[in-house]
């Protein structure tokens, strides 16, 4: 339409304009997703067709967000291409996958080097599989005990052997070392509590840890030196009650 201007300007203005759509749309699709993970809502509706009078909390949520602000409003659902609407179902479990990957790594270097124990529990969900909750409990730099839950993993059955491997394939995609674990918790199948031949045995077995004084002793004067340290560069404070010595075990 322009016979002065380079073709080329065109190509470099519509593919500047294409892919600050599509950011705001991803962001847009992002902050529902995190908001819905956040307070622990499900996603789809049982009717998402566009004349449906409640479509689902993520359709709900992302048509809320682009009434109140312009920008997202004049990329999104009508006003985005009809195979690029980054609402599907199929994007939301991609985001929430990258969410949980992302906070996972979190997690993980929250941990860095110190000791932690593992909280295990099986169960089968609806479809019939064998699954195993896997749940760390360390004490972070800020000398708090806490817990994250980093997974479920499914195994073949609740064998002790099955288990340890499972447990062994999630320590290794994390980058964990057995060698820091000093505790174990277990709940569900007998074959978990076995004193022998369970799971606890062929973990021992690998890694001797104990509850002895000793190994208090040890964990003592590792957590001392990381509350020291975290007190000199001011990440925490003293006062009463804040620095109590408590049981380790």
């Amino acid at each position: 339409m322009k016979q002065k201007q380079h073709i080329q300007s065109i190509f470099f203005k519509q593919s500047d304009k294409t892919r600050i759509a599509y950011r705001t749309r991803l962001i847009a699709s992002i902050d529902c997703v995190q908001h819905l993970l956040r307070q622990g809502l499900a996603f789809r509706g049982d009717d998402e067709s566009e004349d449906s009078s409640n479509q689902g909390n993520f359709l709900e949520t992302s048509q809320f967000l682009a009434s109140y602000n312009e920008d997202i409003n004049a990329v999104t659902f009508k006003n985005a291409p009809k195979n690029h609407k980054l609402t599907a179902p199929k994007i939301q479990k991609d985001i929430v996958n990258a969410i949980a990957l992302e906070t996972l790594n979190v997690i993980i270097e929250d941990i860095g080097d110190v000791f932690f124990s593992i909280l295990i529990d099986e169960s089968r969900d609806i479809s019939t599989k064998e699954q195993m909750a896997c749940v760390l409990r360390y004490v972070d730099k800020n000398g708090h005990v806490v817990e994250h839950f980093v997974g479920l993993v499914h195994v073949s059955d609740t064998t002790s052997i099955s288990l340890k491997k499972a447990i062994d394939a999630l320590f290794s995609r994390h980058g964990l070392s057995i060698s820091r674990l000093r505790g174990e918790g277990y709940d569900g199948a007998s074959n978990m509590r076995g004193q022998f031949n369970g799971l606890k045995a062929l973990i021992l077995k690998e890694n001797e840890f104990s509850g002895s004084c000793k190994c208090c002793d040890i964990l003592r004067e590792k957590q001392a030196s990381i509350v020291i340290k975290a007190f000199n560069n001011g990440e925490i404070s003293s006062g009463q009650g804040l620095n109590q010595n408590t049981s380790l075990k």
